[in-house]
């Protein structure tokens, strides 16, 4: 566990050695489901590695995109369904291959109110997330489509440092709650201005970032 050590060194070392004894480390590949919505959480995952997308669906199949999670996170909805004991009202999917260390839920009220270094990454990890929460919202109020398709390759790249997307039109089209026909007029406009080059489920936009 000396990656983990290494990575979450800011908490208490009691904790880091609590966590080492009873976490399961897990690896999830690309496209692989953590939580989904309608789900009671057993446990909740620390990142080592990877890249997490947490959204929402709905009923025709759309994606409201919500954040990212990548390497020192730790998904604040999922803590929240742990506290109430609620079922999820999100999906979190491995973008890429993804390592997290898995904390059974029971262990949450616990460490908040044993270790003070952990109450604080978790009220930091509420702060982070609702900042990104609103920043998702006002995208859908304000923001036009086109600029929308910008942020979520801008987006992605603050939080992997990848400047590629695989994946079909009709999968950015989900997750922008848009149709694959405009989300393929919006591409070829981006390419044909120089912000990305494109071929078959692959799209470089590293011109735009």
């Amino acid at each position: 566990m000396e990656d983990f050590i290494k990575q979450y060194n800011f908490l208490e070392p009691e904790l880091q050695k609590e966590i080492a004894r009873i976490a399961v480390r897990k690896t999830f590949q690309a496209n692989e489901s953590l939580i989904r919505e309608g789900q009671f959480i057993s446990s909740f995952p620390l990142v080592l590695s990877g890249l997490i997308r947490v959204s929402r669906t709905s009923d025709n199949g759309n994606e409201l995109l919500l954040y990212y999670l990548k390497g020192n996170d730790v998904c604040a909805m999922s803590l929240t369904c742990c506290m109430t004991r609620q079922v999820s009202d999100l999906n979190a999917v491995a973008e890429e291959e993804t390592e997290v260390l898995l904390i059974p839920v029971e262990m949450l009220d616990s460490w908040i109110s044993r270790y003070p270094l952990w109450k604080q990454f978790v009220m930091q990890t509420y702060q982070n997330r609702f900042r990104e929460l609103i920043d998702a919202l006002d995208a859908v109020a304000f923001m036009k489509l086109d600029e929308r398709l910008e942020k979520f390759f801008i987006d992605r790249y603050k939080k992997s440092g990848a400047t590629t997307f695989s994946g079909t039109h009709q999968t950015l089209a989900l997750q922008l709650n848009s149709s694959r026909e405009v989300i393929s007029r919006l591409l070829k406009k981006l390419e044909k201005d120089g912000k990305i080059e494109q071929s078959r489920n692959f799209i470089d936009f590293s011109a735009l970032v």
